[in-house]
């Protein structure tokens, strides 16, 4: 349902004083899913080099459990940070703020083609045809 001329007046300006406040800015940027998700990529890419640097010392002082010990550590943090990339392009985060939205396909007529590899696209075009249906049918 879309917003009025004076609803979106009013979000408007609601927005750019909210924009202006450096405090809000920063609580939202804070509570942002996108920011979280990214220093946990950051944070496992450090562990990964930690485990490598673990695996290289373990091999050269002819240990081989600390050169085992660091490709466990190197695999288990590789594998989390692909995780939360993952994670931090699904499209159901949303920012405080608007900035990032799930889309939802409206007005396509049942068929396939364009959302086939995300999350709700079966529920979305099953809601479309829902929708759709003849007036008989209700």
């Amino acid at each position: 349902m879309p917003l009025s001329e004076h609803e979106q007046r009013l979000f408007e300006q609601i927005e750019r004083s909210l924009a202006e406040d450096p405090k809000f800015a920063s609580a939202v940027r804070a509570s942002d899913p996108r920011f979280h998700a990214r220093r946990r990529v950051l944070v496992a890419a450090g562990v990964v080099v930690a485990g490598l640097a673990l695996l290289i010392y373990g091999a050269v002082i002819k240990i081989p459990a600390v050169a085992v010990a660091g490709f466990v550590v190197m695999l288990a943090s590789l594998g989390y940070a692909v995780q939360s990339h993952r994670r931090s392009q699904s499209p159901d985060l949303h920012v405080v703020g608007g900035t990032t939205s799930r889309r939802r396909p409206r007005g396509r007529s049942g068929g396939g083609g364009g959302g086939g590899g995300r999350r709700g696209s079966f529920l979305d075009r099953m809601e479309d045809r829902w929708r759709q249906r003849p007036e008989g049918h209700r």
